[in-house]
């Protein structure tokens, strides 16, 4: 494909509607068009000519591609071609009536070619734009667009233009023109106005404003007077622009003359329109043109423009809408110019209104003061002094966001030497207040202003030089203040700069001499706040106080220039001080600050902390026990995090002085704070008594910390005598000499961390010396009562995670010396419980426990290499291989888990366990099948699957333990449940693979299979419990010991006799109780095993026989339906099994359950189907008992095929036995009940109809009964309504009935009713069988009769047809 094929098959895509096609379209045609422009815009050209029916969208992208292509490529375009294109825009652009997009696409390539040949398109617009004549919408855009494209190549041609539009303005009368004209004359304003203001640059230097006065003038009057009045808003802001444009062009006497008029004219649009920014720009145009020509009559309009202007820099500025934002600037460009020439009266009226209370009048004067002070310098020199005054009202403002605007003035005042002058100093607060606010939520927030405030702070800093000696060293007297705390970093920040530039300076004023007034604690206390690290303080802390080493104290500057920024203790600091009455002091200072800090609890922890170094630097002992007497007493204990900063700060003193500090806790602890009034009601704690358990806390705390930090050689004698007895003494209460154990959670929590602390302590003490804890034991039991006594089903409280790290703790000093041991002394006899609660939580749905339980598997399997005998250092291969294991468990992917945990299994814990501990591992792996966790429940079953593939056949003599305990079915039970809920495939069948590893052995394979079979013997199939409250009843729900246990049998089963016996037992249990959920498996179930289990079905029959006399109904169901299934197949004949399952089938016809009942009908009528022959048999059984039972099983439960076997029973008319004679004519009657609309029941009656027939006159009474009865209650399946009738009225029990007569009408009401007077009806005929076959002597007699009294009756008789039936 070719170029050409390209550029039209481009060209006929660009019809697409979808924006993005069409863009692209128009960047492929400019790729092309770049390479050859002609021949591309010609092919468009013609594209076009050739297409002149082209919807509009399709057009207006071909017009845009020419567009681009002659704005990129206008140089290399040939002559012809632009004349060409030309005159095809200007075609397209004027060739109907407006349709903007279309049109506006002609009308810029016009525009673009006019950028490098504007004779020619002029010579084509001009064409379109003559005198007298109103010209085309797009002609005036397309020339307005000109101007500012090509300024000056346009500005030569718009007098003329000018000339001739405005005889045309008067003709305008729609909006849309006055609009176009309007713009038009907004954009030649604007175009002679760069052009006057680049005379160098233009080609005719000669042109001068007066060139355009006249018509801009007279252009003024027509839009100024008659269209600045229009009700349309557009136009209105289209005409403001343009007089705003165009007041420079005026004569000087013209502009003066219409100011009175045209700025309350333009202020007045403030309220006609929403848009603001086009009325502000045009309103500065005005003011700009008035000043510059220093015009007289604007002082007159100076108040009321004051006010709207102000009204309007008030506004809010919405920063995501710029036309506000430009509208913001333009009336702030309009008080700069008032400002120039009004400066008094404009700045009386700022400050006049900075006393407002109204936020956003406020905020709008200190935008306008702000912009006043940046941008008119010299004006403003002589106002610094009352500005100074004036900023003091807005400082004191509570709203934040004037707060900001109150910031903003400061950074600009400080810019031009305001913060030099008298009262300088209180901006420089002000700052430095805010860059300590706490955070807040509002609309500006204190976080937003704080961080403003840092960066004013820095910027000041950094780029004003002059106020270096403002801010040094004022900035450091605000880092002692509580109320400026937040501020620490900022002011440190600052300080560094400016020290460093002073000391690199060496200016005299870098030292400070602190020892003046008001600076002599400035030091001590400040030695502190430095070493905080909240909010980012500790490296410019750090830094500043390098800088200020000389100035704190001499001996400070040698040690600090080494040791900052790595200075991490305070105690070097203090120690190379080595002064005890400079500590004691800091020590005091740092005190008495505490209180300052209530709100930063983090840092009043880290002084706490800081004091008791201080403490352990301080030698006279009275101050150290005033100083702990005062921490004591002031600390806020109902705080957590400040009784831990007690407890630590005490426990560092301790380090120096041990016999004072516990002398103190002891005295402190007997003190008022702790007395009680001895009560048995004292039980019931009120407000007080619940702050005296806080101070107990804290007490119980320090103890610990002191027991931590105490020298080792001092601790251990005083454990038990002076630490554990003040302990425990705080945390047992007496009341009444009754010792009553507290309650209080905090107590609890701080009785478990201190007892932990002191293991610590003595863990590293026994490293050094010997020592005996006696009371580990008794504190361990403790800590396991805390844990009995959480709720076990959550974590409300964290005390089991510190209870189990304290007793790791107390654990420690006994774990430790795995290097004393002989392995033949001792065993890891927790190895395997260890392995089996952590191995499943690799499958944990929390990355960092899998993580951990990898760490700790890790761990226990290197303990056992050393129980083995392994030295210290030895590495295992193996083992090592864990941590690449570790690696997957990051995979949040459980299929990959599940691997993992398989393979951890099979390579580490199957190889490195000991055999005597696999049985411990395989019960606790039991236990995790039943995990809160579903994933670590599937994990186990993974493991458990390895273990035994592995490992299984040491598990052999087990298998019977295994199977009788009695938690073995919960796991089951959840192994079902995995079943059902697993959506992983890989883990679907995990527990499945269990049982089939362990069923692989034969042996293991035959105990678990009697096992089971035991435990369904024996076991409860189902429990009733109460329905639903609507329906009401009891509801029977299998048992899960029954379910597992069935369905492990289901599962596991094999094709042993013993085993297809447990199947059928449990089919039950395994799908339920209820009959219509189970059938269908059931009779599948029963089915397969008739056909493929036949030499065994003798031992089965045998072994299911008694289940039918249980007590359970759900077993008697499922034998009667098993047996009741083999009826229907021939093998039982075979068999000879047809005897046993006919009689149980005929003893449970009395059943009591509806459900066993209609089984053994659906048996009896069975044997119809897999033994036909045993049917005759069968009758001899048929008893009228029987017949009653089997009617009263067809009234409870009864279906369609049940009827028609049912049919084949009752059918026996025939029959020698009269007693079976007559129950089986009497059942045919009781089924029409049931079976009367079916076409197989009207069939049969058909077929029996002659029997009963000639049974009217059977030798028996009682069977003459049963017929009548019989053919009274089925006459409606015969079809004939004069039969029914006929019955009804004949056939009574106790009339004599005349044969003949009663033959002789039936067979006329037969040959009539059934339509067929040319044959002998089918079924009638049909009928002789039964008769001519009979062994009764009068039946062949009777029939005869019968077809006489037919033939007689028949018009028409086949012959042919009749003796074809009889030789049948």
């Amino acid at each position: 494909m070719d170029e050409t094929d390209v550029t039209l098959a481009l060209l006929d895509a660009a019809i697409d509607k979808d924006s993005k096609v069409q863009e692209q379209v128009r960047k492929s045609m400019l790729t092309l068009g770049k390479q050859q422009p002609d021949r591309v815009l010609a092919m468009c050209q013609d594209y076009l000519l050739k297409h002149p029916k082209l919807v509009v969208s399709h057009r207006v992208v071909i017009l845009q591609t020419i567009e681009l292509i002659a704005g990129c490529s206008i140089e290399e375009i040939s002559s012809p071609r632009i004349k060409s294109i030309i005159s095809l825009a200007s075609e397209e652009m004027t060739r109907s009536k407006v349709i903007p997009d279309w049109q506006q696409a002609a009308s810029n390539i016009l525009v673009a070619v006019g950028n490098k040949h504007i004779n020619d398109i002029m010579e084509e617009i001009l064409s379109k734009f003559q005198p007298g004549v109103l010209p085309h919408f797009f002609v005036v855009q397309t020339l307005a667009n000109l101007s500012d494209s090509n300024v000056y190549g346009m500005v030569p041609f718009l007098n003329a233009i000018l000339g001739t539009m405005l005889p045309m303005l008067s003709m305008a009368k729609q909006d849309n023109m006055k609009w176009v004209f309007s713009s038009a004359l907004c954009h030649f304003s604007d175009s002679i106005l760069e052009y006057l203001a680049n005379l160098d640059k233009a080609p005719d230097p000669t042109v001068r404003k007066d060139t355009f006065s006249t018509e801009i003038c007279a252009a003024f009057d027509i839009l100024f007077n008659n269209w600045l009045q229009s009700r349309e808003s557009k136009l209105r802001l289209t005409v403001a622009e343009a007089v705003g444009s165009m007041c420079h062009l005026m004569s000087s006497d013209k502009l003066e003359e219409q100011i009175p008029k045209l700025i309350p004219a333009i202020l007045s649009l403030y309220k006609k329109n929403n848009e603001h920014y086009i009325i502000s720009k045009s309103l500065c145009q005005v003011l700009d043109a008035s000043l510059s020509m220093g015009s007289r009559i604007l002082e007159t309009q100076l108040d009321n423009l004051l006010i709207v202007l102000h009204q309007q820099v008030s506004a809010p500025v919405d920063y995501n809408n710029p036309p506000t934002v430009k509208n913001h600037n333009e009336v702030l460009r309009c008080f700069s110019l008032l400002a120039n020439s009004f400066p008094d009266r404009l700045v009386m009226f700022v400050l006049q209104k900075l006393e407002n209370s109204n936020e956003r009048s406020r905020m709008g004067s200190l935008s306008v003061l702000r912009h006043l002070i940046n941008s008119t310098t010299s004006t403003m020199e002589s106002k610094k002094l009352l500005i100074l005054a004036s900023i003091r009202q807005p400082m004191a403002d509570q709203s934040n966001k004037v707060k900001k605007c109150v910031v903003q003035v400061i950074s600009a005042m400080a810019h031009h030497g305001y913060l030099e002058l008298e009262g300088g100093e209180l901006l420089v607060r002000f700052i430095v207040q805010h860059c300590a606010l706490p955070d807040t939520y509002q609309e500006v927030t204190n976080e937003a202003l704080r961080t403003i405030c840092d960066n004013t702070l820095h910027l000041l800093t950094t780029t004003v030089g002059r106020l270096a000696d403002v801010l040094w060293p004022k900035l450091l007297y605000y880092l002692t203040p509580p109320q400026y705390s937040n501020a620490t970093t900022p002011l440190c920040k600052s300080l560094i700069v400016l020290g460093n530039k002073k000391k690199n300076n060496q200016e005299p004023s870098f030292n400070i001499d602190f020892k003046q007034e008001g600076r002599r604690h400035w030091c001590k206390v400040q030695l502190y706040r430095m070493l905080y690290v909240s909010r980012g303080h500790g490296m410019p802390s750090l830094a500043l106080l390098q800088i200020l080493s000389a100035s704190i104290h001499p001996k400070t500057e040698s040690l600090w220039e080494k040791e900052i920024p790595p200075l991490l203790l305070l105690s070097k600091t203090l120690a190379t001080i080595d002064d005890d009455k400079w500590v004691c002091q800091l020590a005091a200072e740092a005190t008495r600050y505490l209180p300052t800090y209530n709100l930063a609890l983090e840092e009043k922890s880290f002084l706490y902390r800081c004091i008791g170094v201080t403490l352990q630097q301080c030698f006279n002992k009275e101050v150290v026990k005033k100083q702990l007497q005062e921490i004591l007493l002031t600390a806020r204990h109902n705080d957590a995090v400040e009784r831990e900063g007690v407890a630590m700060g005490i426990g560092l003193c301790a380090n120096s002085h041990l016999e004072g500090t516990l002398a103190k806790l002891d005295e402190f602890g007997k003190s008022d704070a702790f007395k009680k009034s001895p009560s048995i009601f004292n039980l019931l704690k009120d407000r007080n008594d619940v702050e005296v358990e806080k101070v107990k806390s804290t007490l119980i705390l320090c103890y610990g910390q002191v027991a931590l930090n105490a020298p080792p050689e001092k601790i251990l004698n005083r454990i038990d005598q002076d630490i554990l007895r003040c302990i425990s003494k705080h945390f047992n209460t007496k009341v009444l000499g009754i010792k009553v154990e507290t309650k209080d959670l905090t107590m609890k929590l701080s009785l478990i961390q201190s007892v932990g602390l002191i293991a610590k302590a003595i863990s590293e003490c026994v490293k050094k010396q010997g020592y005996i804890f006696t009371r580990k034991q008794e504190l361990i039991n403790v800590m396991l009562d805390f844990i009995k006594a959480e709720p076990a089903d959550s974590m409300r409280t964290p005390v089991r995670h510190l209870v189990m790290n304290t007793c790791a703790n107390l654990l420690y000093p006994s774990v430790c010396f795995f290097c004393f041991l002989d392995q033949n002394m001792v065993s890891f006899h927790n190895l395997g419980a260890l392995l089996g609660r952590l191995s499943p939580r690799c499958s944990d749905p929390h990355p960092a426990v899998r993580a951990a339980a990898m760490d700790c598997i890790y761990s226990l399997l290197y303990i056992q290499l050393r129980y083995e005998g392994f030295a210290l250092d030895y590495k295992d291969e193996a083992v090592d291989s864990l941590l690449l294991l570790k690696d997957k468990l990051e995979n949040p992917d459980y299929s990959v888990l599940y691997k993992t945990c398989s393979d951890l299994t099979k390579v580490h814990q199957a190889k490195r366990l000991p055999q005597q501990q696999l049985t411990t591992l395989v019960f606790m792996l039991f236990e995790g099948l039943v995990d809160s966790q579903t994933n670590c429940c599937r994990a186990s079953s993974v493991i458990l699957n390895t273990l035994l593939k592995n490992r299984g056949g040491g598990l052999q003599e087990l298998v019977a333990i295994t199977c009788m305990q009695p938690y073995l079915t919960k796991p089951l039970v959840t192994l079902l449940h995995l079943y059902r809920i697993s959506t992983h495939r890989a883990c679907l069948f995990l527990s499945l693979s269990m049982w089939m590893a362990l069923g692989a052995d034969p042996i293991v394979a035959n105990q678990i299979i009697e096992m089971v079979m035991e435990k369904i013997l024996i076991m409860a199939p189902y429990v009733e419990m109460k329905g639903p409250m609507l329906r009401g009843g009891t509801t029977k729900v299998a048992t899960n010991q029954s379910l597992a246990v069935s369905h492990k049998t289901f599962t596991d089963i094999s094709s042993s006799v013993d085993e297809l016996k447990g199947l059928v037992r449990s089919i039950h249990m395994f799908q339920g109780i209820r009959y219509n959920c189970s059938f269908v498996l059931k009779c599948v179930v029963y089915r397969a095993m008739a056909k493929h289990a036949g030499p065994r079905l003798p031992a089965i029959v045998e072994c299911l026989c008694p289940s039918l006399n249980n007590i359970y109904e759900c077993q008697r169901v499922t034998v009667t339906a098993f047996f009741s299934e083999l009826l229907n197949h021939h093998v039982v004949t075979e068999l000879m099994l047809i005897d046993v399952l006919m009689n149980n089938m005929m003893e449970r016809i009395s059943d009591p359950c509806c459900a066993v009942r209609m089984l053994s009908v659906r048996g009896l009528g069975n044997i119809a189907i897999g033994s036909p022959e045993k049917v005759n048999i069968l009758a001899h059984f048929h008893t009228y008992k029987c017949t009653h039972s089997l009617w009263a099983t067809v009234q409870l439960h009864c279906s369609c095929r049940d009827t028609h076997r049912l049919l084949l029973l009752a059918s026996l008319p025939h029959q020698e036995n009269d007693e079976i004679r007559c129950a089986s004519i009497h059942l045919m009657g009781n089924l029409s009940k049931f079976g009367s609309g079916e076409p197989v029941f009207k069939d049969q009656i058909h077929n029996v109809l002659v029997s009963l027939l000639l049974h009217l006159v059977d030798p028996n009474p009682q069977v003459v009964k049963a017929c009548k009865y019989a053919m009274r209650v089925c006459a409606p399946v015969v079809g004939s309504e004069q039969i029914t009738t006929m019955f009804q009225n004949h056939l009574h029990d106790d009339k004599s009935l005349h044969y003949g007569e009663f033959i002789n009408d039936l067979t006329k009401h037969l040959v009539r009713d059934t339509r067929m007077k040319t044959s002998i009806p089918a079924w009638l005929v049909v009928g002789k069988f039964a008769s001519f076959q009979n062994g009764f002597g009068f039946c062949p007699f009777l029939f005869s009769v019968l077809l006489h009294k037919l033939f007689c009756i028949s018009s028409i008789i086949s012959v042919q047809q009749l003796c074809s039936s009889c030789c049948t």
